[in-house]
């Protein structure tokens, strides 16, 4: 097995694509990445979509229905969003039913304005279930406060969630809490929770430009040497939480009832500085039962010049939790870092919401 994708998969590692677009559906791209580059998922997110109804033809049939048929800018977001995830959710069912309904997984984003509301995320997260209508569905909800709840209770009447925004080590485990909960709840709503999935994820390379920046405000030799190690650390030890829940007493009562484990899925895994290996947040972060989700550019870089030696991860913990340490030493406040991270990535989102609207309504009047 010489291809660095399938060596990665082979240690446990599900890949995922972090895109989808009408094009790459229709020209058979994705299917090629399943294919050739051992891809078993997809994820999706506002930018993703504007950034597809921004190039092409592909959406033009619809989006002259839709304008036709007048429907809202927010109605024909969903429209367009869940034609695209049902087809990928139809492309990927052979691999959901290879891998026991755990892969072949797509996810899509509940309305990112509704973050800080409980109610209204659970409502939008049941409507956009009911609306793709694919076992093999990821609803997308973030994890904030107020999404934790919307959490739980979405997974308790059955729906699979893709918990997203995850970046500090107390919220990730309020996020398997919650998980465990939902389950618990679906089991004594007499769900079968063998066929509610859940992957909580992890974001990896905002992190080390949040803590870079600070470090090199501090400017000190020892702060400059921390570069580059939060991001690592912080997503080693989410998985050392993990194994600790998810060998717990709790955890195995569930898995009498053949529940899976919520997986971490790193998440934000495209390389943000240039100083740094444009394959790190990958081979870096390699641990059974994980998944890396890739934009193309990273997926390609992996496919390349990819290296794997086996397990990067459980055998880290004492040095991430060194590195941590060290970073609060040089005057870097971790509770700070997440907290301005969860902040600013609820606002990036919603930002890129407001601007997939914008462009849907603009092409809605070009259509009509």
């Amino acid at each position: 097995m010489t291809n660095p994708l399938q060596i990665l998969s082979g240690e446990g590692v599900a890949v995922w694509l972090d895109d989808i677009s009408r094009e790459r559906l229709r020209s058979g791209n994705l299917q090629e990445l399943v294919d050739q580059r051992s891809v078993v998922g997809v994820t999706s997110n506002p930018t993703i979509f504007e950034k597809a109804l921004k190039e092409g033809d592909a959406y033009d049939d619809q989006l002259r229905d839709l304008a036709v048929r007048g429907v809202s800018v927010d109605e024909a977001v969903r429209a367009i969003t869940a034609y695209d995830i049902r087809w990928g959710a139809d492309l990927l069912r052979p691999v959901y039913e290879a891998t026991g309904q755990v892969d072949g997984r797509v996810s899509l984003e509940v309305d990112p304005r509704l973050a800080r509301e409980t109610e209204r995320t659970v409502a939008e997260a049941r409507a956009l279930w009911w609306l793709v209508d694919r076992p093999n569905l990821l609803i997308k909800i973030p994890a904030t406060v107020e999404g934790l709840p919307a959490i739980t209770r979405a997974l308790a009447e059955g729906i699979s969630v893709n918990v997203t925004l995850i970046f500090s080590l107390e919220r990730y485990r309020q996020v398997m809490d919650a998980y465990l909960a939902g389950l618990e709840q679906a089991a004594e709503n007499g769900l079968d929770i063998s066929r509610i999935q859940s992957v909580a994820s992890f974001f990896v390379s905002r992190v080390d430009a949040e803590v870079d920046k600070r470090l090199a405000a501090v400017g000190t030799d020892r702060a400059l040497e921390l570069r580059g190690r939060a991001a690592i650390a912080n997503a080693r030890l989410a998985y050392q939480a993990h194994e600790e829940v998810f060998g717990s007493e709790r955890f195995k009562a569930l898995a009498g009832l053949h529940a899976s484990p919520q997986r971490p899925l790193w998440a934000s895994t495209g390389v943000k500085d240039p100083a740094y290996a444009d394959t790190r947040y990958v081979t870096e972060l390699v641990a059974p039962g994980t998944v890396n989700t890739m934009p193309e550019a990273t997926l390609e870089a992996t496919a390349d010049h990819g290296v794997f030696t086996g397990d990067t991860v459980r055998g880290g913990y004492a040095q991430a939790r060194a590195d941590l340490d060290a970073l609060a030493e040089a005057g870097v406040d971790y509770d700070d870092v997440v907290a301005v991270l969860e902040d600013e990535g609820v606002e990036k989102f919603e930002t890129s919401w407001n601007d997939l609207l914008a462009r849907v309504s603009q092409q809605l009047g070009d259509a009509g």
